[in-house]
């Protein structure tokens, strides 16, 4: 299981990390990471939110957007085996100056991008831009 963090700051814009690692590799996508075996939900969540976004942030200042099922070809292994993810994703709202973004092992560069223009950015991953419905409606 992992958790996906889909964080907006103060202009209504949504924080997208460019991938260096498979699966998603090269793809805008939300920061977020895998729950580590027998870690608890808050733990994970306050260690992804401080190794994804430089802070750390307590679950219960987020915001459940629901459970999702994430399927790729690929996997961090290489093209084999498949992945398959059961992501639960939140949804935060930040002040963008709070956030120490870090470059490297997961993403080499961000972008905030307006939430009506997530869904129309190719460049941005299916599974990413697919939070919008839920957050769209918050």
């Amino acid at each position: 299981m992992s958790i996906d963090l889909v964080v907006e700051n103060e202009k209504g814009e949504i924080l997208f990390g460019l991938r260096t690692n498979r699966p998603a590799k090269d793809y805008w996508f939300v920061p977020g990471g895998r729950i580590l075996k027998n870690e608890t939900l808050d733990d994970a969540f306050s260690r992804l939110t401080l190794n994804e976004l430089g802070v750390e942030i307590s679950r219960k200042d987020a915001r459940l957007l629901d459970i999702y099922e994430h399927f790729y070809d690929d996997s961090v292994m290489g093209e084999n085996p498949s992945t398959h993810y059961v992501v639960a994703g939140y949804y935060l709202k930040v002040h963008q100056n709070s956030l120490v973004l870090p470059i490297g092992d997961q993403h080499n560069e961000y972008k905030w991008c307006a939430k009506a223009m997530v869904k129309s950015d190719t460049t941005v991953h299916k599974h990413s831009s697919d939070y919008m419905d839920a957050v769209l409606s918050i």
